[in-house]
């Protein structure tokens, strides 16, 4: 019912796991990562234990083939799952159970598992595979998301779509720290959708860092931020509304006035955010209230 990859990133040390599948929120079940441990699938008749069991695993040095070694052997139902484990050192361990509806595989390579059942065909995870590594140059999340648009090229699940998820984690940090973490629960289009989801995030990211930089003080670079952000998510009246400030901060009134205008078309309520603005943190809204006036 579902095609997922795992796979670490050798130059940066990022961990994924990324799925699509005919079933209702299939990111809650199948996706799990850690930073600087390791990523599971865990899939077909799927036990969600898996996830954190081989996590703890794996923290604990073992890796990942003796990880997912053990826990297949203690599973009753290990022949109708189907679990894929990367670790931070880039070893895979795979399983396909002989009860796995076909057609039901997996493909690995050097820190990659590519893994699916109940699929339109044999070529699905091979396709991932293939994907995956001609986008070397690519972000590990960019290579994920490729991975599945070529399995859904060739045929993906014979019921159909109607979820996708993407978890992306660092090299290291806290257990709950995440690179990308994001979920289509249900969708007639996922991927697409998923695709579209991750291109907001980016957007968001430099939003993040513009406001790390204005809580700072530096106002100009942060307005840079802002309009990068906005560029990369057109029609979000949010980026809209701070790429405006930003521009103002950057000695464009004009420029950033009219984007502000645009917001406030789309959305009216950033007209009354503005006056709630401090100065310290925005000082460009006074300089947009005064120009946008009492009837804006």
């Amino acid at each position: 019912m579902t095609y997922s990859i795992v796979a670490r990133d050798p130059e940066t040390g990022e961990l994924g796991v990324a799925v699509q599948s005919h079933w209702f929120s299939v990111g809650s079940i199948v996706t799990w990562a850690r930073p600087g441990v390791g990523a599971v699938a865990t899939q077909a008749n799927a036990e969600a234990a898996y996830g954190p069991d081989a996590l703890a695993l794996l923290a604990d040095g073992v890796p990942a083939p003796d990880a997912l070694e053990r826990l297949v052997a203690a599973d009753p139902g290990r022949p109708s799952r189907q679990v894929a484990v990367v670790d931070a050192a880039g070893r895979v361990g795979a399983h396909t159970g002989p009860k796995c509806i076909a057609c039901a595989g997996h493909v690995t390579g050097q820190g990659v598992s590519c893994q699916a059942n109940i699929m339109v065909s044999e070529r699905v995870w091979p396709a991932m595979l293939k994907a995956f590594s001609a986008a070397s140059d690519s972000s590990l999340t960019l290579r994920l998301l490729d991975a599945l648009d070529a399995a859904e090229r060739e045929g993906g699940d014979l019921r159909g779509r109607q979820s996708a998820a993407i978890l992306v984690v660092p090299a290291e940090g806290e257990p709950w720290r995440t690179t990308v973490s994001l979920r289509v629960e249900d969708h007639p289009e996922p991927l697409p959708e998923l695709r579209r989801l991750v291109a907001l995030h980016d957007a968001y990211r430099l939003a993040g860092q513009a406001d790390e930089l204005l809580n700072a003080g530096r106002e100009e670079e942060a307005g840079r931020l802002y309009v990068q952000a906005s560029e990369r998510a057109p029609g979000n009246h949010e980026l809209l509304f701070w790429a405006g400030l930003g521009t103002v901060a950057s000695g464009d009134v004009q420029g950033g006035v009219a984007k502000v205008r645009a917001a406030i078309a789309m959305q009216p309520g950033w007209r009354e955010l503005l006056p709630r603005l401090p100065a310290e943190l925005a000082p460009a809204a006074t300089v947009v209230l005064a120009a946008l006036g009492p009837s804006a």
